[in-house]
């Protein structure tokens, strides 16, 4: 498959497949990069799209630490990917994994996609923050006042939290499918089916699935599930 290296202003991306009027945006997860999406560049161009990744802040070739994988970098981030994109293509698709997808919806709430698919999606930060506050014995006064504490799973950081809960998901127009591991600890069915209920998404469930879709059958699951989703 054609994959051509550039980069976007700063940010290093990949566009996957021969040249095409559609293309899909892959947003990928924490822990990854834009390599990651080989595996749904090669389906989507079986269907004529092209796919452009990219790596998020602190990700793949992107190893400033100064420049946070946070919900604020994250958005400045892709509204660029999304002014190039929408510039270059003439129908544009989503494709957001876990964090990814949380930045997306953020970003994107007023943008005309002709389909969206969201993997293990982070669908509403305030609840899995909150969570954080119960695993780790934090509270948000001391959050305030420390501004930024460590953790196992991450940095918590006031603004934030602050961010999130200023800036709610208000609208999301696209059809869109939401592959969901039931064994996902990081937002709960409840959750799931609340944000999918609100806009209209059409949710898979895969009930021996975690989070990170990384145990045995689960990649026959993904792929199963993308060969679904796509149109």
């Amino acid at each position: 498959m054609k994959k051509e290296k550039t980069c976007l202003e700063y940010i290093p991306a990949i566009i996957w497949g021969e040249k095409s009027d559609k293309v899909y945006i892959f947003v990928h997860g924490k822990m990854s990069n834009k390599e990651s999406a080989e595996a749904f560049a090669e389906i989507a161009a079986s269907r004529g799209y092209q796919t452009i990744s990219f790596d998020l802040p602190e990700h793949g070739e992107r190893t400033d630490r100064n420049y946070k994988c946070n919900v604020m970098n994250g958005v400045t981030d892709l509204a660029k990917i999304g002014n190039y994109v929408f510039e270059k293509w003439q129908t544009v698709s989503l494709f957001g994994c876990s964090l990814g997808a949380c930045f997306s919806l953020y970003t994107y709430q007023n943008r005309r996609f002709e389909n969206c698919l969201f993997q293990s999606p982070i669908v509403n930060m305030e609840y899995l923050i909150q969570q954080m506050f119960i695993w780790f014995g934090i509270t948000e006064e001391q959050l305030k006042v420390a501004g930024e504490i460590e953790t196992p799973v991450d940095t918590m950081s006031w603004l934030y939290y602050q961010y999130i809960k200023e800036n709610p998901i208000y609208q999301w127009t696209a059809p869109t499918h939401v592959l969901y591991g039931a064994k996902d600890n990081l937002q709960s069915r409840e959750v799931i089916d609340e944000f999918a209920g609100q806009f209209g998404c059409k949710v898979t469930v895969a009930e021996n699935s975690e989070h990170a879709f990384m145990n045995h059958g689960d990649e026959a699951i993904v792929k199963s599930w993308i060969e679904k989703s796509l149109l």
